[in-house]
C-alpha cells in the first residue's frame, strides 16, 4: 500500500472517529452508517483521482462534485436528474431539508429525533469535514493543520451534548488524529523526531540520528494530547454567564442574588405550534375542579421597544418556602388554593419553570432562583427542567366584573413602566384601539371590548404559519391583514392597551392541555401560548384570551357584562374566513384603477423619431455619465449607509440569525469607530477591543456600557455552547456612533461620513479575490497543458 493511499485511510478513519461525538445528539445512529458508505466513496474518488494524475484543486472539485451527487441519490434524487445530477428543484429541495433540520434543532432537546432534515445536516457535515480533512492531509501533504476540522467537528458535538461520557469521545477523536500524524510519512516525521527524540541510540537509530517514525509519532501525539488535557485542568474555572450551557446567565455567587438576563422565549413558539407531532412536554395531577383556567405560565415579557417583547433584567433571589400575595390583589377578591404536580419530559430543557399563576409555592430540587415582579423561577448554573417533578401551589384568582370595573387607578410607577410605548410605534395601533373601545366607562369596559374585537367582531382568522414579524410595522402589518397566532394577538392586544393608559405585558407558556382524567392533563407542544395580562389595582395581573380558537375565556369577562357576544367558554372561538382571495386585488390592477393606462405605453412616453431631435443612445450616455460622475465620489458615503443599513437591520429569530447579527452588529462597530479615526486591532479579544474603543473615544459610560454589551454578545457568539439572543444591539451601535460623532471635530465626523476610512475594506476585499484568481490559474495552467508529467502518485 503507497503512502499516499494510507494516508487517505487514515484521513476517513479519523473523520468518521470524530463523528462519533455526534452520536449523543440524535436517535437512532444509524445515519453513521449511511455516512460511513457515503465518505468511502468520496475518498476512493479522492484516491483514483490522484493516480491519474490531476491538479490539486481540481482533484478537490471532482470529490466535491462526487459528494454533491451522492447527496442527491439519496436526498433529492426524485427532484434530480436521472436521480444522481442535481438541478434547481434538487436544490430548492435542499434548502428546505435545512431549515426543516434546523427548525428540528432548535425544536427537539438531546437526543432529537432523526428526521430527514438532521439527517441531512450531520452526514453533508461529515462529507465536508471529511473532504477538508482528505485535501490537507492527502492532496497538500500536511495532516498537522486537518486537525482543525476534526476539532471544528468535535467541537461542536461537544457543545451540544451534556452527558458524562463527552471525555470518551475526545478520546476517540484524539486517537484518529494521532493516526493520521503516524501516517504522514518518515521524513517529516523524523524531522520533527529531533525536538523529543534526544541522541541517537545505536542501532535504533538512523545514520543522522532521528529515531523511528513510529515512535516519534507516538511521543508527539502523547505530547500532544498531554497538553490537550492538563492545561484545561490548569485553568480557572468558568461556569455560569458566557460559557452557561443553560444559555441564560443568571446568579452569581451562593445564590442568594443576581440577575435574570432579557433572553426572548418567542424564538421557537410558531416551531411548537407546528409541529408534525405533538409530543407531549408536561403532565400534571391537580386538585382543581376548573381545568379550562389551568394556564402554566413561564415567564411574562414587559419590556416593549417597538419591534417585540421581551422579559427585563430583572433582580433575583433565593427561593422562598412560601410566595409573598401577588403584589396589587386585594383582600375582597375571591381566591382559592390549587396544589399541581407536574412533571417535565426527560428531552424538555427549559430554563424558566411553567407553573400556574399566581404561585404562592414551589416544592423543586435543584438550583433554581426567584424573580419576585414576575413572580417567575429561573434556572441557575445550567438547571433546567429536564426530567424534573415539582409541585407548585398556586391561587385561582376568581374577580367579579364589577370589581375590575370599580378598579382605581394604579400606582403611578407602576402605570409609569407598563404603559410605556416607544415613540416609532405606529400611530394606527392607538388610533384602532380608541376606535374599538368608543363608549366604554373603564379600564375593564375597554379591555373587554379589545378582546372581543380581536376573538370575535373584527375578523380575525388564526393561522401558526404567519411569519412572527420583527419590523416597527409589524403590530400595523397584522391590524390590516388580520391573520396571525398567539403572538400576535397578545402582542397587539397589549400594546393597544398600554395605548389607553392600561398597563398590561405579554405572557407565555402553555394552554390548558387535554384532559386525560378527572385530575390529570397532558401538555403537548402545540399548547404553547401567549396571552395578555392586564393590571388592575385589587385584583393584579389579569389574565385575558384575545386569541380565536385557543385557551379559554375568561368567567370575568363575560358573566357580568350584559350584551356581550364573547362565546361560551366551553367552544371555540368561530370567526368569518379572512383568507386570501384566488384573484388579485382590484386596488392593486392597473384595471381596477383605470383600464385605459393598461391599454398601450402614453404617447408621451414614445421616443421621438424626428431625426433632427437627439439620438436615445447620446441622451443615454449623458445621462449615464452625469450619474456616474455625482455618484463615484459618494460612492464610499453609499456603500457605508448601505452596508450599516444591512448589519443593523432585521434578522430572523434562529439561534444562527441572531449569531449572525451579533457579528454583524460587531463589525459595524468597529467600523464605526474606524471611521471616527479609531483603527482596529483585529489582534484583541472583543472584550479588550471594546475597552480600547471607550478609552480612545472618550466615551460615557452610558455609551461605554452599549459598547460593552455588544462585546459581550460576540464573546457568547464566539465561545458559548448555546448564544443567548441579546436584544437592542442595534440601538446600541447607534448611540455609541453618536456619542463618538458628539466628541469628534467637524473635520473628523465630515470624513467619517463622506470619506469613511472602513471603505477601503471593499478595495481589500477585491484585492484578494484577484490574488487568488490569479493563483489558481497559476498552479491549474501547468497541469493543464502536459497531462503526462509525473505528477501526483497515490
Amino acid at each position: 500500500m503507497s503512502g499516499r493511499t494510507r494516508m487517505a485511510l487514515c484521513a476517513a478513519a479519523a473523520t468518521l472517529m470524530a463523528s462519533c461525538a455526534l452520536l449523543p445528539l440524535v436517535s437512532p445512529v444509524t445515519w453513521l452508517i449511511q455516512a460511513f458508505f457515503l465518505l468511502a466513496i468520496q475518498t476512493g474518488v479522492g484516491m483514483a483521482t490522484r493516480r491519474v494524475p490531476l491538479a490539486r484543486p481540481l482533484t478537490v472539485a471532482v470529490q466535491a462534485l462526487v459528494a454533491l451527487m451522492l447527496l442527491t441519490m439519496v436526498f433529492a434524487n426524485k427532484q434530480a436528474i436521472i436521480g444522481v445530477i442535481p438541478g434547481p428543484e434538487a436544490f430548492r429541495h435542499f434548502g428546505d431539508l435545512l431549515q426543516a433540520g434546523a427548525d428540528d434543532v432548535s425544536r427537539y432537546s438531546i437526543p432529537a429525533p432523526l428526521s430527514d432534515g438532521i439527517r441531512l445536516m450531520l452526514i453533508g457535515g461529515v462529507l465536508v469535514i471529511g473532504l477538508a480533512v482528505d485535501t490537507l492531509a492527502v492532496t497538500f501533504r500536511s495532516a498537522a493543520p486537518a486537525g482543525l476540522p476534526l476539532l471544528a467537528l468535535y467541537s461542536v458535538a461537544a457543545g451540544l451534548a451534556d452527558g458524562a461520557g463527552d471525555w470518551l469521545w475526545f478520546l476517540v477523536a484524539a486517537a484518529g488524529y494521532l493516526m493520521l500524524l503516524l501516517a504522514e510519512g518518515r521524513d517529516r516525521l523524523s524531522q520533527w523526531g529531533r525536538v523529543f527524540g534526544g541522541a541517537p541510540r545505536g542501532a535504533g537509530g538512523d545514520a543522522t540520528g532521528a529515531v523511528a517514525p513510529v515512535r516519534t509519532g507516538r511521543r508527539i501525539g502523547a505530547v500532544a494530547l498531554g497538553i490537550a488535557l492538563v492545561v484545561p485542568v490548569a485553568l480557572p474555572a468558568m461556569n455560569g454567564g458566557l460559557l452557561d450551557a443553560a444559555g441564560t446567565g443568571v446568579g452569581s455567587g451562593s445564590g442568594s442574588g443576581g440577575t435574570i438576563s432579557a433572553v426572548n422565549p418567542l424564538v421557537s413558539l410558531r416551531d411548537s405550534l407546528n409541529v408534525e407531532e405533538d409530543r407531549e412536554v408536561l403532565t400534571l395531577r391537580t386538585d382543581t375542579a376548573d381545568l379550562s383556567n389551568l394556564y402554566l405560565r413561564i415567564v411574562s415579557l414587559d419590556d416593549f421597544d417597538g419591534t417585540t417583547w421581551q422579559p427585563s433584567k430583572r433582580n433575583i433571589q433565593a427561593v422562598p418556602d412560601e410566595f409573598p400575595t401577588p403584589f396589587g390583589l386585594g383582600p375582597d377578591v375571591k381566591r382559592t388554593q390549587v396544589e399541581t404536580t407536574i412533571s417535565a419530559a426527560d428531552w424538555y430543557a427549559q430554563n424558566w419553570l411553567p407553573m400556574p399563576y399566581p404561585p404562592s409555592g414551589v416544592d423543586i430540587t435543584g438550583n433554581w432562583r426567584y424573580e419576585p415582579l414576575g413572580m417567575t423561577v429561573v434556572g441557575d448554573r445550567r438547571q433546567t427542567t429536564r426530567g424534573a417533578t415539582y409541585t407548585v401551589r398556586s391561587l385561582d384568582v376568581q374577580p367579579t366584573a364589577e370589581q375590575l370595573a370599580n378598579a382605581p387607578e394604579p400606582p403611578s410607577a407602576l402605570k409609569r413602566e407598563f404603559t410605556e410605548l416607544p415613540d416609532s410605534l405606529p400611530s394606527v395601533v392607538a388610533r384602532t384601539a380608541r376606535e374599538v373601545t368608543e363608549g366604554a366607562t373603564s379600564h375593564y369596559e375597554q379591555a373587554v371590548k379589545l378582546q372581543e374585537y380581536f376573538a370575535i367582531t373584527g375578523g380575525f382568522q388564526y393561522d401558526t404559519n404567519v411569519r412572527v414579524g420583527s419590523g416597527r410595522e409589524a403590530i400595523a402589518r397584522f391590524l390590516k391583514d388580520k391573520q396571525g397566532f398567539c403572538v400576535h394577538f397578545s402582542f397587539a392586544m397589549a400594546a393597544m392597551a398600554r395605548s389607553l393608559g392600561i398597563p398590561a405585558r405579554v405572557a407565555v407558556g402553555f394552554a390548558p392541555g387535554t384532559p386525560q382524567s378527572a385530575s390529570s392533563v397532558s401538555v403537548g407542544l402545540r399548547d404553547a401560548h401567549a396571552w395578555p395580562e392586564l393590571y388592575f389595582e385589587g385584583v393584579g395581573w389579569t389574565r385575558f384570551e384575545p386569541t380565536p380558537t385557543r385557551g379559554s375565556v375568561p368567567e370575568y369577562t363575560q358573566s357580568d357584562s350584559p350584551g356581550s357576544t364573547l362565546p361560551d367558554v366551553a367552544r371555540p372561538t368561530q370567526s368569518a374566513s379572512t383568507g386570501p382571495s384566488a384573484s388579485p386585488s382590484a386596488s392593486e390592477s392597473c384595471a381596477g384603477r383605470n383600464p385605459e393606462l393598461c391599454a398601450s405605453e402614453s404617447p408621451a412616453a414614445a421616443p421621438a423619431t424626428d431625426d433632427d431631435g437627439p439620438k436615445w443612445y447620446l441622451a443615454l450616455a449623458w445621462a449615464l455619465g452625469g450619474a456616474a460622475a455625482l455618484l463615484i465620489p459618494l460612492a464610499p458615503m453609499l456603500w457605508r449607509q448601505r452596508t450599516r443599513a444591512k448589519r443593523l437591520g432585521g434578522h430572523g429569530r434562529t439561534q444562527a440569525d441572531v449569531s449572525l447579527h451579533a457579528l454583524a452588529v460587531w463589525q459595524e462597530l468597529t467600523d464605526t469607530a474606524w471611521d471616527f479615526g479609531i483603527a482596529p486591532d483585529d489582534s484583541q479579544t472583543p472584550r479588550k477591543a471594546a475597552a480600547r474603543i471607550v478609552r480612545l473615544g472618550h466615551l460615557d459610560p452610558a455609551a461605554a456600557a452599549s459598547v460593552h454589551r455588544v462585546a459581550d454578545a460576540v464573546e457568547q457568539v464566539l465561545y458559548a455552547p448555546s448564544p443567548r439572543p441579546v436584544a437592542g444591539l442595534a440601538e446600541d451601535v447607534r448611540g455609541v456612533a453618536s456619542q463618538l460623532g458628539s466628541k469628534a471635530d467637524r473635520t473628523t465626523r465630515l470624513r467619517a461620513v463622506l470619506a469613511p476610512r472602513s471603505s477601503v475594506r471593499v478595495v481589500w476585499a477585491l484585492s484578494d479575490w484577484w490574488i487568488t484568481v490569479k493563483q489558481r490559474a497559476a498552479a491549474a495552467r501547468p497541469t493543464l497543458r502536459r497531462p503526462s508529467s509525473p505528477g501526483q502518485r497515490g
